[in-house]
């Protein structure tokens, strides 16, 4: 009996072991990967509040060694900053809007089993994800509808994303067909029950989607440049920024020469503080600091949406 009993007690000292092994083994792995995922936004952040120059020596890890606020103040120096982030802000924000509602709209229409064109309409959206007509018809296309220079143009081709498409269909799937016919019984139209029965149920998707247009409607330059670079007040803070950083880099071969003459002549201080590293520094966070804010607001959602909205039907 006493054998038996310490055989159970052993087998159980021994799983606790293992457990705990197990668990410092899993707690090693994620402390390594949020170093490894933290560390370069870490230092990125460090060398754009330390002086360009003296960035330009290296050894920059997680503090900044000559504290200032140059870099940044160099990208805020003109209203045209500003302005530029007015119009990503507000495209941001529009073109959420209106492509998660068309892009739900679409999903939960062509989620009814009674529409009886809604194989052949999908095959075609998804087909639409694998082949595309390519950059110059599409830029023939906007062209011919009007948009270039125009602030629709940031609107009105996203207005219907497939990607975000199919993670709605297949929630709306998953929902019980039971809500939609009560609802019908009940004297409502499709719209209505979108608005009124759908859409609060697909919430989470909702979500997800909408970090997924919010982050690349923030991080786009591209259409600016084919569509509105001849056009200033339409230029989007990401086309702003790559400018500077393009202009910083053309300028850092002089500036270079120059402080290196500066200091072999004994003058002690150069002629700039401002480099294309520090600068570089400073976009990256000023590009991506609003994601960041943003973005634990809706992970819970986001978490659920990926997981119920990318089953397979």
């Amino acid at each position: 009996m006493m054998d038996k009993k310490n055989q159970y007690y052993s087998a159980r000292r021994n799983t606790m072991i293992s457990n705990i092994i197990f668990d410092v083994i899993i707690y090693i792995v994620l402390a390594f990967v949020v170093v490894v995922t933290v560390y370069p936004f870490w230092n990125t952040i460090a060398i754009s509040l330390n002086d360009g120059l003296d960035s330009l020596t290296g050894g920059i890890k997680l503090l900044p060694r000559k504290f200032t606020w140059k870099n940044y103040a160099n990208l805020f120096t003109t209203d045209r900053i500003f302005h530029a982030g007015i119009i990503s802000v507000t495209r941001t924000i529009l073109q959420t809007v209106f492509s998660v509602f068309c892009t739900t709209m679409l999903a939960y229409a062509l989620s009814r089993k009674e529409f009886v064109m809604r194989k052949p309409l999908t095959t075609i959206l998804v087909i639409s994800m694998y082949v595309n007509a390519g950059l110059i018809p599409g830029y023939m296309l906007i062209k011919n509808l009007h948009l270039l220079g125009k602030y629709a143009v940031y609107i009105v081709p996203a207005l219907v994303d497939v990607f975000n498409f199919i993670l709605v269909r297949t929630y709306i799937n998953g929902l019980p067909d039971s809500f939609v016919e009560s609802a019908r019984i009940d004297g409502a139209n499709e719209f209505r029950i979108f608005i009124q029965i759908i859409w609060p149920l697909i919430v989470p998707s909702i979500a997800m989607v909408s970090l997924f247009t919010a982050v690349g409607a923030w991080n786009s330059w591209f259409d600016t440049y084919l569509y509105c670079s001849n056009k200033p007040k339409l230029h989007s803070l990401q086309y702003v920024l790559m400018s500077i950083l393009q202009a910083s880099q053309n300028q850092s071969a002089n500036a270079n020469d120059a402080n290196a003459m500066a200091v072999a002549a004994g003058a002690g201080a150069s002629t700039t503080s401002v480099t294309p590293i520090s600068t570089r520094s400073a976009i990256t966070v000023v590009a991506t600091l609003p994601i960041l804010v943003v973005y634990p607001f809706v992970q819970k959602y986001f978490v659920v949406g990926m997981t119920i909205g990318g089953v397979k039907e």
